[in-house]
């Protein structure tokens, strides 16, 4: 049979490529990281640029193995002017907590003012009785503060039940003089180291002043009373009228407005009784800069009333003072934006607000109020509604909302955005 030239040609190449054993490998693109974005955990955060970049090198054939593409940063950046730490604070729960995990915490924030509730309750629970443990723990707490350059401020309220005239929620005793009688001896105990006293804890709240009438007026004698007792034993320490709350409310049952509550104490004389008045000017939901005539669209409740509105509590209270003739500095003892992402599937059914606060958001809110705080005339320290209340009450409480902490102890992106903030 004869067999043509490209038949033989074609049976030849074919013999040729099943020789050939080994293969080539096409080369995958290279230069460029195409993965998810990868979320640092608490302990590895890395502090973020400004724009919260990720820059990726380019990957090279010869390396083995590729490098580990940098952790995009989950906590947003302050990069406003740097923060006075003189004006930061945060509260802090004391009882039967670890001090010195309280003191890392204290110094890696950068604060310069610390915050602790003294519930008189517990601290004088039998007449003329002061509770030795807990002294030795506030003793303990003042001292090592003061020799870390921190300032104290001590807020003092509640009353023993043996004062009260119920026993019912918590209130003032039934003689004024008795919280005179405390506060000049908590202020001799503490005489040049603790710098300062909040008296009382938002008395416009029926929880916080039952078994007597409720209003401004009232609260001003026992501001008296304190301002007397405290001033007498530490001439220097700064005195703060205690902070009404906001709520919205103005039923004279459960609570008085604040706004009208402030006027009616403005109208006692209180300006002329303390250095400063205190303000609890929480946002709910809505951005720091948010007023109740141009709300942000985002907040679902809590939107129509201006004492839901950082911005528009602290101006009214300003607006209040100046109408009063007095210049008396607004000293923030509490402020914070509550969120339960990463802590429970809903926030408890009275903190339904925080679902609409991230805790990126979070962050940034808070942030952002420090900054406006510190640009502002007539505002003093403002103090973070609260360091570490989240360990010690879980996920069914909304203190835990305000916590830097989680329940399970892992520092939410505030606690690094805070810490993170250039300060002087």
């Amino acid at each position: 049979m004869r067999v043509s030239l490209p038949f033989l040609l074609l049976l030849l190449c074919l013999l040729l490529a099943a020789c050939r054993n080994d293969t080539v490998t096409p080369i995958s693109p290279i230069g460029r990281w195409q993965g998810d974005k990868v979320t640092a955990t608490p302990d590895d955060m890395v502090t973020p640029s400004p724009l919260h970049r990720v820059t990726v090198s380019p990957v090279h054939p010869t390396m083995s193995p590729s490098p580990t593409p940098t952790p995009t940063p989950s906590f947003p950046a302050y990069t406003g002017p740097p923060l006075r730490r003189d004006l930061l604070g945060v509260q802090i729960h004391l009882m039967e907590r670890d001090q010195d995990e309280i003191f890392v915490h204290l110094a890696a924030l950068g604060v310069g003012w610390v915050k602790v509730q003294v519930s008189w309750k517990l601290y004088e629970p039998e007449p003329g009785q002061l509770h030795p443990e807990r002294f030795a723990e506030l003793d303990a707490f003042v001292n090592r503060a003061n020799a870390q350059g921190l300032n104290v401020l001590l807020s003092v309220s509640k009353a023993p039940e043996w004062s009260r005239p119920t026993t019912e929620m918590d209130g003032p005793p039934s003689d004024f003089a008795l919280y005179e009688q405390f506060m000049h001896t908590l202020a001799s105990r503490y005489r040049g180291r603790v710098a300062a006293y909040e008296l009382w804890n938002e008395p416009n709240l029926q929880r916080e002043w039952n078994g007597f009438p409720m209003g401004g007026a009232a609260f001003g004698e026992l501001l008296r009373a304190g301002a007397t007792g405290a001033r007498a034993a530490d001439p220097d320490a700064v005195l703060i009228a205690g902070a009404p709350a906001v709520t919205g409310i103005n039923d004279r049952g459960t609570a008085v407005d604040d706004r009208l509550f402030l006027q009616e104490m403005l109208q006692a004389g209180a300006a002329g009784l303390v250095d400063a008045l205190g303000v609890h000017p929480y946002g709910y939901g809505n951005p720091p800069d948010s007023t109740a005539v141009h709300p942000s669209p985002l907040p679902r409740s809590h939107n129509n009333h201006p004492s839901f509105f950082f911005a528009d509590t602290l101006n009214d209270y300003r607006h209040l003072l100046a109408e009063h003739g007095t210049t008396l500095p607004l000293w923030v003892t509490e402020f914070g934006w509550g969120s339960f992402e990463n802590i429970a599937s809903a926030p408890p059914d009275e903190a339904a607000f925080m679902a609409d606060v991230g805790e990126w958001q979070q962050a940034e809110y808070t942030l952002r109020a420090f900054e406006w705080g510190q640009t502002e005339g007539m505002i003093g320290p403002m103090i973070l509604w609260n360091l570490n209340f989240g360990p010690l009450l879980g996920t069914a409480f909304s203190e835990s909302g305000y916590s830097l902490l989680r329940p399970d102890g892992t520092k939410r992106p505030l606690y690094f955005s805070l810490a993170t903030a250039p300060k002087e």
